[in-house]
């Protein structure tokens, strides 16, 4: 089973490479791979990585024998990598970083895009001060009459009692 012959190298001097890595792990037995993790969007190495031995049996000999050892004058930690969690999607990694149709009004949620809650304050919208019933300055419902008139904000989600009846 590949799982057992992944290891997990965590510990490491960022002045690690992975020539470093791999001629160190070979004293264990076949090195098939190695990964050094690096930030996906600085591009820093984090200081951790994994190697794929060719057998289980090399991994454990790995673990045994580097686990504590100095690479670069500091001391690692090697283990057996755990399972790999499975990610959501192909897109659930960049979502919310915008990507291919997604512009800058944040695509169909609402929110300032031009035709969406700046629409009620128009002229020619059919905000007519009768569209509401009869409402003006001294209104008790707060703050209504200004929008009716076009002068006034409405929020992401539109104004309160804009549903319909």
């Amino acid at each position: 089973m590949s799982v057992n012959k992944e290891l997990y190298v965590g510990h490491m001097s960022y002045e690690a490479t992975e020539n470093d890595l791999r001629r160190m792990f070979t004293v264990a037995g076949t090195v098939t791979s190695v990964h050094l993790i690096t930030d996906p969007e600085t591009g820093e190495f984090k200081g951790c990585g994994y190697v794929r031995m060719a057998t289980a049996e090399e991994a454990k000999e790995a673990v045994e024998t580097l686990d504590g050892a100095l690479l670069r004058n500091r001391a690692i930690t090697v283990s057996i990598a755990r399972p790999q969690k499975q990610k959501p999607g192909p897109g659930g990694v960049r979502r919310g970083k915008g990507g291919p149709g997604r512009g800058p009004a944040g695509g169909s949620r609402g929110g300032s895009a031009p035709g969406g809650s700046r629409r009620a304050s128009g002229p020619g919208t059919g905000t007519s001060e009768g569209s509401r019933g009869k409402s003006g300055p001294g209104d008790s419902r707060g703050g209504s009459a200004p929008r009716s008139h076009g002068g006034g904000k409405s929020g992401p989600t539109g104004r309160p009692g804009r549903g319909k009846k």
